[in-house]
């Protein structure tokens, strides 16, 4: 099996940011963008994706949050792109309803190679201690754009802010596992009537 591996390096006048990803790996994150709730995020969507990740953000935070977590999102989306290379043989497509509490969320990934988030969450508060919350859509707008992924994300219903984000992560990382996990039947195969799946 070719390894399934990737490392991006990224720098611009706001952030830096170095991200390594192993698309076969058990979970195991090392995780610094200086923002905690941030941090605590990425390591859901590590955990639960099985997506070994190592990621080192540094931003200017003294503006605020926001480059930091667009940017990663960007880095994070390009690693996985260049790791999933011609997408062969994976399984593309799974969705899941992930629970949390009270709060219930679901997401649905089409490994595609086009680009596309649709986003129907909403929060209570705009802030999470000291995260906005929008930021949680501009995380996940700016990974799937880079990543070449359709990407449906929805909360059904949820009160707690914390939970509302969480499930948000958590989902996305339980459906990209499945989505970019081998399948048995398809043997390298790119799953696709038209050949591709890079645009």
């Amino acid at each position: 099996m070719t390894s399934r591996t990737a490392s991006v390096s990224r720098k611009t006048n706001e952030t830096e940011i170095s991200v390594s990803v192993d698309l076969d790996g058990k979970g195991i994150s090392t995780i610094s963008t200086g923002v905690g709730f941030f941090d605590h995020m990425l390591d859901q969507l590590s955990r639960h994706s099985l997506i070994d990740m190592t990621i080192n953000t540094k931003g200017d935070l003294h503006i605020d949050d926001h480059h930091t977590v667009e940017d990663t999102g960007i880095a994070i989306g390009q690693a996985l792109g260049k790791a999933l290379g011609e997408r062969r043989g994976i399984c593309r497509y799974a969705s899941i309803d992930l629970a949390m509490d009270e709060t219930l969320t679901k997401a649905a990934i089409d490994v595609s190679g086009r680009p596309f988030l649709v986003w129907n969450v909403e929060f209570s508060a705009p802030k999470i201690g000291s995260f906005d919350t929008e930021l949680v859509r501009e995380f996940f707008q700016a990974f799937a754009q880079n990543a070449g992924i359709t990407l449906h994300v929805m909360t059904y219903h949820g009160i707690n802010n914390h939970h509302i984000a969480e499930t948000c992560f958590k989902a996305v990382a339980r459906a990209l596992r499945m989505a970019v996990e081998h399948d048995p039947r398809q043997a390298g195969a790119i799953p696709s009537t038209k050949g591709t799946l890079n645009g």
